[in-house]
């Protein structure tokens, strides 16, 4: 009936699931306007359960490969850097060491998140436990602040008690690999994290690829001390600690938008527009939120006051079917129908002095 919640749990929208080109659905062609209506209500194309990959799950399945390989990826290199900060003594490598380390470790909390969040919704949490990713970003905005403490105390007693630099050669070779490590494990959790839609592990990516430069700054500090300038060494460890700030406010920012349910403007308007089907008066009170890496949706739609709750329930279904297409990665769409008001009729008096409620029918 209108106005309830929908998962889309065995609906598979994801990228690629339906190429409307005219030949898939059983050559069903799309149209506009009162043709593309009537199609949509008397000839549906199928979406069986059993023909479908469970898109929520696949994608987690997806977060906790890129994650497992990041962990591998990032901890040699940071082994490998541990070897040669015990050998050479470098303050720089040892900040970038640090920080690979952390870096590795940011795949925990988002491995258990991803678990986590596979776990279907229950009575006591009944939106399921997406929300763990979120958390396990915090948890991620905590390391990042721990490695820059690290790095920065490290380094300003290297300065206050400078030592000599050695093996210089090893120095630079481990400052490549922190390099090459971690660019390969930002491009992956980026180019994951994008297809299905996780802010935590994109963030964790451009982290990644801070880390790599970073480590391209070490390598600059090898070859100052090598020309003759032993400070650059703990000077370049401060850099280091700068640029993990620099990352810790980005990463902040963007795990308190998910915190807060905060989405692209964008993402509302397009959902607005691909509402406004034939039938369909006005669009308004139109929310989503992240949960997790999937998104849900609620929306009121204005329909002509004089149809039947049947063809209300049609027109609100051929709405939540648009959005599905419109934005791959909604889970979970909310439509509640109003009727168009007449001789200036208020059907929502008897919930106006319930405050946010009466914002349901406004």
């Amino acid at each position: 009936m209108p106005g309830a919640r929908h998962p889309h749990g065995h609906h598979d929208h994801g990228p690629g699931a339906h190429q409307h080109d005219g030949r898939e659905h059983g050559d069903h062609v799309h149209h506009s306007g009162m043709r593309g209506f009537l199609e949509e209500i008397l000839k549906p194309h199928s979406h069986d359960a059993a023909d479908k990959v469970d898109a929520t799950l696949e994608s987690s399945e997806r977060g906790i490969r890129a994650v497992k390989v990041s962990l591998a990826v990032l901890g040699v290199a940071a082994c490998l850097q541990l070897v040669v900060v015990l050998i050479s003594g470098s303050v720089g490598l040892l900040a970038d060491m640090i920080h690979n380390f952390s870096d590795a470790l940011t795949a925990l909390p988002l491995w258990f998140a991803f678990a986590l969040g596979r776990r279907r919704p229950s009575s006591r949490y009944t939106y399921g436990y997406g929300k763990a990713e979120d958390l396990a970003g915090v948890a991620i905005v905590a390391l990042i602040a721990l490695s820059a403490a690290v790095a920065g105390w490290e380094s300003l007693l290297r300065l206050l008690h400078p030592q000599p630099v050695r093996d210089l050669p090893w120095v630079m070779a481990a400052a490549i690999i922190g390099f090459v490590g971690n660019e390969a494990v930002a491009m992956f959790r980026i180019r994951v994290g994008r297809d299905i839609g996780s802010a935590a592990l994109v963030a964790d990516g451009y982290h990644a690829r801070t880390d790599g430069f970073t480590s391209l700054a070490v390598l600059i500090g090898a070859l100052g001390v090598l020309a003759g300038f032993p400070v650059a060494d703990p000077l370049v460890g401060l850099v280091i600690t700068a640029a993990i700030l620099v990352v810790l406010a980005s990463a902040a920012r963007d795990i308190w938008h998910r915190l807060m349910d905060a989405v692209d403007p964008q993402i509302s308007d397009k959902l607005t527009r691909a509402a406004r089907l034939y039938g369909v008066k006005d669009v308004c009170n139109v929310r989503v939120r992240w949960l997790g890496h999937r998104l849900e949706a609620d929306l009121t739609i204005v329909v002509n006051a004089d149809l039947s709750t049947s063809s209300s329930h049609t027109i609100a279904e051929a709405v939540r079917h648009a959005l599905f297409h419109t934005e791959p990665k909604l889970s979970t769409i909310s439509v509640h129908v109003d009727p168009a008001s007449s001789h200036g009729a208020d059907y929502h008096a008897a919930t106006a002095h319930h405050g946010l409620s009466s914002r349901a029918g406004s």
